[in-house]
């Protein structure tokens, strides 16, 4: 069956991608990070995008902001042959120890979310990253030097929301972001690997994210420590 969404064909989607919510974002890191970009979906704003990265070919596809969007893409992404998923997103730290443009690689996403509760009939689950990707993108992070952090997330439905996330924080929680938990189980229902890496926009409860030059730094930082971890992970 043809994807409904993500309105690619076989061998538009390269094995390994990039998932990042925003399509401005999306076509960003197409056009200063993949050699020779072709975009091969646009609809609903979705974009998607296949190129090479030092040789490898890469492809970005736009997941939407939360949990029901990127869950349709991440399934429909299954069906066009992808085989290494990792999201480069942002997130609302819960601690003034962690600032723009450091990054946050999750380890675990805590799932307040409805998206998995409703794959789950309400089980109980840990949704965690493929530990190879984890393994990939730490590496990647300190080669390149960068502040990083590794640890628990929590993914919301509710941006405007914050409370139930932030009373995480006593148990562990780094950061509040809103794809993750979704992205790491339906990657492991559907036989992919997946992982992700965010960058720092604001603390939780700020009333505006940080300068526009931390917050592209922050996503320069990610996108490359993405790329250089697929250069060392297996599709």
């Amino acid at each position: 069956m043809a994807p409904l969404h993500v309105r690619g064909k076989p061998g538009d989607v390269a094995p390994f991608v990039l998932l990042p919510g925003d399509p401005g974002r999306a076509q960003w890191i197409a056009e200063n990070f993949l050699e020779n970009p072709r975009p091969y979906t646009t609809y609903r704003s979705l974009l998607g995008f296949t190129g090479t990265y030092r040789g490898l070919p890469v492809s970005v596809q736009t997941t939407g902001m939360g949990c029901p969007s990127t869950a349709i893409v991440v399934e429909e992404l299954a069906g066009l042959g992808a085989r290494v998923l990792v999201r480069v997103g942002t997130c609302g730290v819960f601690s003034d120890a962690l600032k723009a443009p450091e990054l946050v690689v999750a380890q675990a996403a805590i799932p307040l979310d409805g998206t998995t509760r409703q794959y789950l009939g309400g089980k109980p689950y840990a949704p965690i990253p493929d530990y190879g990707v984890l393994e990939g993108l730490v590496g990647a992070a300190r080669r390149q030097n960068y502040p990083h952090h590794v640890g628990m997330v929590v993914t919301e439905d509710a941006f405007y929301s914050p409370h139930h996330g932030q009373a995480m924080a006593p148990f562990g929680a780094l950061a509040a972001e809103m794809e993750s938990s979704a992205l790491f189980l339906v990657a492991r229902m559907r036989g992919m690997r997946a992982g992700a890496v965010l960058a720092v926009v604001n603390q939780v409860g700020d009333a505006q994210f940080v300068a526009p030059e931390l917050i592209q730094e922050g996503v320069s930082r990610m996108t490359k420590v993405a790329l250089e971890a697929f250069l060392q992970i297996e599709a």
